[in-house]
């Protein structure tokens, strides 16, 4: 979908879910069937260490993943900032396969009930004691490749697991499409053999620094994530693709981000 497409769907569809909210959520719920890449908001709650903490746990925990399981968003992640800037932050990261959906989730949201009750004392707090400070958000379409969202294998038994998620921006929209292009073309399947499971791999729609990529991957630990991009580097695949022509010819990243999430107890991934 590209850029301007996307917007005036977004548009088109806010204004049908202000108007009607429940034909809205039907007419999403069919735009969904068929489409086969997830689309991903992807946010960041800046926090002070204190109340502001239980506030946000309890919200996301008994308000917002319950109403947006009721919307069939899902498995929704919600992740500490364990290493990277600005920290006490909370991430966030909400997959569907309906970009409409994600566009307009705080409208119909808004006419949830039993989220707005579950969720008053964040959602209404005074001036004096918000519940964050401020909140960034992002979105972003799957790759071609890999169209889906993968849960790691310690999900599923709240097992140890640890998440890293990297930003790689482009100098020009062209080095950013060889950088998506490279990592659908081989680098993925190289973190595989090196160990890493990956959870998703996306390019920026909307959102900061502009052209960019994001995607996550799943460790056991940080030794384990020490040891897999070792395995990674030292790779004759990854030293072969690195050096190709079409992609050595010049600095196709111009900047990294690089974070290191813990899943709170009652992440989704």
């Amino acid at each position: 979908m590209e850029r301007r497409q996307f917007l005036a769907s977004s548009l088109a569809v806010s204004a049908l879910a202000a108007a009607k909210p429940g034909a809205y959520a039907e007419a999403a719920e069919e735009s969904a069937q068929g489409k086969g890449r997830e689309f991903y908001q992807l946010r960041r709650y800046h926090i002070n260490s204190g109340p502001q903490r239980k506030l946000c746990d309890d919200f996301f925990r008994d308000a917002l993943l319950p109403a947006l399981s009721r919307l069939k968003v899902g498995p929704v992640g919600v992740f500490d900032l364990t290493i990277g800037p600005e920290t006490p932050s909370i991430y966030v990261l909400m997959p569907s396969l309906s970009a409409e959906m994600l566009a307009t989730v705080e409208t119909y949201l808004a006419h949830d009930a039993e989220y707005n009750k579950a969720g008053t004392a964040f959602l209404n707090p005074p001036a004096k004691e918000p519940a964050f400070d401020r909140m960034e958000s992002s979105f972003l379409q799957a790759f071609e490749k890999w169209p889906r969202l993968v849960l790691p294998s310690a999900t599923a038994s709240r097992g140890q697991r640890i998440f890293e998620m990297r930003t790689y921006e482009g100098p020009t929209d062209q080095d950013h499409k060889r950088k998506v292009e490279m990592m659908q073309s081989g680098e993925a399947d190289i973190f595989t053999k090196a160990g890493a499971e990956q959870v998703f791999y996306a390019d920026t729609l909307i959102g900061t620094r502009l052209p960019n990529l994001t995607y996550m991957l799943a460790f056991a630990s940080l030794a384990d994530r020490d040891k897999s991009w070792a395995a990674f580097r030292a790779s004759d695949e990854w030293k072969a693709l690195s050096s190709q022509p079409r992609y050595a010819f010049e600095t196709i990243v111009s900047n990294i981000t690089n974070l290191i999430l813990t899943p709170t107890a009652y992440s989704q991934i």
